[in-house]
């Protein structure tokens, strides 16, 4: 269904778009790429209100890439999109797997955010203080106003440690053996805490809702399995309910009553589960971190909420809770879950006809990884850009995204299981084209994970130029 006109006021801008050529120029591209520099960059208030044609709220990987895809269509001139994020640091977080696992240095994974912005972006790091989609206006931390004839919110999500009580605190403190792979400020603890566990009861839990990348969870937990069982300090002899038989003893505790949300990868992780002699902690949801000892909540039996399980540990990966930023969950653009109300195939607002979201922080139904956005993108660009062919907000988006999302699951050193699915958990698999089960593990998967995706993504994606399984965008 087509949003009402009723809801998009048009900007003076849009009419002055409306009127100018969109024909893209192959001068254009070239030029985009000799002058890039820096964005410029305002953080101090602005007053009268500034005026863009387009406003991207968030610097991350899906605002950057739909800004500069954006910028690309050659139909921009100098600070016609905005992008606001008060962020000084742009960071590659699919790589944190691979900082928990001994394989990459977090700092090697961050970039500053004013260098990533093409210098015709005008760039306000700021924070967004509220939104008033009736008036096309978003208000800033500082005061300042900010107008636009089409929208795009893409702030990503809280990572919430404060979800899960004594994280915070646990995870802080050197001395203790709590970690998570899952914030800046915490992923190095990681490998130095599976590195030093020499025996005794290991978890590795994933919550109930909404996580960056599902796999996540486990792939740190599938690392340090392979870490000690290289260094003599784990067997599969669990499976055989010998507990004594291995000096570490490994639970997987998910708050989901299966390995992982799609049927096909979720059996062939289960079957590893199994084979590799880790416990299954299914339905049970860790909301307390009390010294040595996990406490679980669990689901409800006949309405009632059965009394809560607490387990001992002596390592513990934690991932916390995860939701909407509060500046989007308390504005007129979120639905009842705190996320960007948008179209599952158009990616625009299911009621702001020139608003739209991709990424994190949208209700698109799929995981939230960096791979959806190389599909989500080019569909929200162009229908944004027909919208405003179009004369603002009016006119029949096309559905082109049909929930293509990617988690390359490290199972072990050396080799990652490629999910690729699309909406309803149905396989979508770029190398089954060359005979390929991506449900079996892969050392080519592996090289993709470590090497090719960390470089495409600062070198192409964030440029605008890469596009998943499409490969390179023209």
């Amino acid at each position: 269904m087509t949003p009402s006109r009723i809801l998009v006021r048009p900007t003076a801008g849009a009419a002055a778009c409306a009127k100018q050529s969109f024909t893209p120029s192959r001068g254009a591209y070239r030029k985009l790429r000799s002058d890039r520099t820096f964005a410029s960059v305002s953080s101090t208030p602005i007053s009268p209100a500034r005026n863009h044609k387009v406003v991207v709220v968030g610097g991350g990987s899906a605002g950057l890439t739909v800004s500069h895809q954006l910028l690309r269509s050659g139909k921009f001139t100098h600070d016609d999109i905005a992008v606001v994020d008060p962020a000084e640091w742009h960071h590659y977080q699919p790589g944190w797997t691979l900082v928990g696992g001994g394989l990459k240095d977090k700092h090697a994974l961050k970039r500053p955010l004013q260098s990533l912005v093409d210098p015709k972006l005008k760039l306000y790091s700021d924070p967004v203080a509220a939104f008033a989609p009736e008036d096309n206006t978003v208000t800033l931390g500082n005061g300042a106003t900010l107008t636009y004839d089409q929208l795009v919110v893409a702030p990503g999500i809280k990572v919430d440690l404060a979800s899960i009580k004594g994280l915070p605190e646990a995870s802080s403190n050197p001395d203790s053996n709590v970690s998570c792979i899952y914030t800046f400020d915490t992923v190095d603890k990681t490998f130095p805490t599976i590195r030093r566990l020499r025996s005794g009861q290991a978890i590795f839990t994933q919550p109930a809702g909404v996580v960056k990348c599902a796999g996540a969870p486990q792939k740190i937990m599938w690392l340090a399995l392979d870490h000690w069982k290289r260094a003599g300090l784990y067997n599969n002899n669990n499976n055989n309910n010998n507990s004594n038989s291995s000096p570490i003893q490994i639970a997987f505790a998910t708050g989901l009553p299966v390995m992982f949300g799609v049927p096909k990868y979720s059996a062939a992780l289960e079957a590893l589960r199994q084979e590799r002699g880790v416990e299954g902690l299914f339905g049970h949801d860790l909301v307390e971190i009390d010294g040595d000892t996990a406490v679980f909540a669990r689901p409800p039996t006949d309405g009632k909420p059965p009394p809560l399980v607490r387990r001992r540990f002596d390592l513990m990966h934690v991932v916390p809770k995860m939701g909407a930023h509060a500046f989007v969950k308390n504005s007129p653009l979120a639905n009842e879950a705190g996320f960007v109300d948008v179209d599952d195939a158009t990616l625009r607002h299911r009621r702001f006809a020139n608003v739209w979201s991709a990424g994190d922080a949208s209700s698109l139904p799929t995981s939230k990884t960096a791979a959806a956005i190389t599909a989500q993108a080019p569909v929200l660009v162009g229908n944004l850009l027909r919208a405003m062919e179009e004369g603002g907000g009016g006119g029949e988006a096309v559905p082109g995204y049909d929930g293509y999302t990617s988690c390359p699951l490290l199972t072990e050193y050396g080799k990652v299981m490629l999910a690729e699915f699309k909406y309803g958990g149905v396989p979508q698999e770029t190398f089954n084209r060359v005979g390929w089960d991506q449900a079996t593990p892969r050392r080519a998967f592996y090289h993709l994970k470590k090497d090719f995706f960390p470089w495409v993504y600062y070198q192409s994606m964030v440029k605008g130029t890469w596009g998943g399984p499409k490969g390179w965008l023209s």
